[in-house]
């Protein structure tokens, strides 16, 4: 993972990554004393870090992502003694990587973190990047800070035996990545790989953007596409959608949005749908979803400074021989309130 200075750090990619965490240890420049492991009841991976350790256990759920849920942690690490010479090893899912990689950043004002990532969302998103956090009731993700981990390992035999729903939660971020790998040829291209290859592309695009844009301060938002709608579907918390089945319908809506404001045609809307249907994820919004309610979560997304703010797709600039460069993903800002409403009825 390219970071500028000494931020950068290995990803890990392959079936029983895990199983040699504690080889990977020292090669990743981790020499830790003792090692928190931070992980959930049920999660189908126990690790060694082959130093002294002890397991902190978290609820389950995206109702476990709070800051109570971090004055706990927090205050189980301190009980035991953890110092900064020691090291937090998330061993999940999103919530996970998440919970574990904040506590690791707030206590003592920063320990390392190693991530196991073990489900999809977590080796293709998650895990990788290095933003943390937790919800409040007005939103997600709205509390965390940036704290890089110093490893991850992206193990995809813990795929195996991960529920159909969690599997299909990963999907709807593998979706997204199809827009963001660069002109279309490339994009299709996540098509045709194995699940391990399509893993390892995905953290590579992802890398790539982060690299370039560490905080957040500008072309990482791009990772946010399908991601302000998604969000806001998650955070009415009325409907039985996981994480990615939002993300999937964001996406979907953004194309549309996108065709809307004239920025893509009805050719490059129908091929968010093809890879959206063709993970077998949905399209349109829940029954029921209320179009004020969401407009009101999406005026508070975490882009929005200037008015109504999405992630959208576009056809690029042409080149200097006038040849169009296919497509890419901006930020696009203070789009009229009115056209989203209406968009949102393309979706229902």
């Amino acid at each position: 993972m390219p970071l500028p200075g000494d931020r950068s750090y290995p990803v890990l990619v392959g079936r029983d990554v895990a199983v040699d965490l504690a080889t990977h240890l020292p090669g990743a420049g981790v020499r830790a004393g003792r090692a928190a492991v931070v992980t959930q009841e049920g999660i189908p991976l126990s690790v060694d870090p082959g130093v002294d350790h002890r397991v902190f256990t978290i609820p389950d759920g995206e109702s476990a992502k709070t800051l109570s849920t971090l004055e706990g942690l927090c205050r189980s690490f301190a009980e035991w003694g953890l110092t900064r010479g020691d090291v937090v090893v998330g061993v999940g899912g999103g919530v996970v990587t998440d919970v574990a990689g904040f506590a690791a950043a707030s206590y003592h004002r920063g320990v390392p973190v190693v991530h196991v990532a073990t489900t999809l969302l977590a080796q293709v998103d998650a895990a990788i990047g290095g933003k943390t956090g937790v919800n409040l009731p007005e939103g997600k993700n709205l509390v965390g800070a940036f704290w890089q981990p110093s490893l991850v390992l992206c193990d995809t035999a813990a795929l195996d035996t991960l529920p159909e729903r969690e599997m299909r939660c990963g999907l709807g971020e593998v979706a997204k990545y199809h827009f963001l790998g660069g002109p279309a040829p490339e994009e299709r291209a996540l098509d045709d790989l194995s699940l391990d290859q399509r893993v390892a592309r995905c953290v590579e695009i992802k890398a790539a953007v982060v690299a370039a844009d560490e905080r957040e301060g500008g072309r990482r938002a791009i990772l946010n596409y399908g991601h302000t709608l998604g969000h806001a579907i998650e955070t009415t918390g009325r409907y039985d959608l996981r994480h990615g089945e939002a993300v999937a319908i964001g996406l979907v809506y953004a194309a549309e949005l996108g065709r809307a404001l004239g920025r893509i045609d009805a050719d490059r809307v129908a091929e968010h749908r093809r890879i959206v249907e063709g993970y077998d994820l949905p399209t349109r919004l829940p029954d029921g979803a209320d179009a004020d309610e969401l407009l009101a979560v999406m005026a508070r997304d975490k882009k929005a400074l200037d008015g109504l703010t999405f992630v959208l797709d576009g056809v690029l600039d042409s080149g200097p021989d006038g040849a169009s460069r296919g497509h890419g993903v901006e930020v696009v800002s203070d789009v009229d309130s009115e056209m989203v409403r209406s968009v949102l009825e393309t979706v229902r």
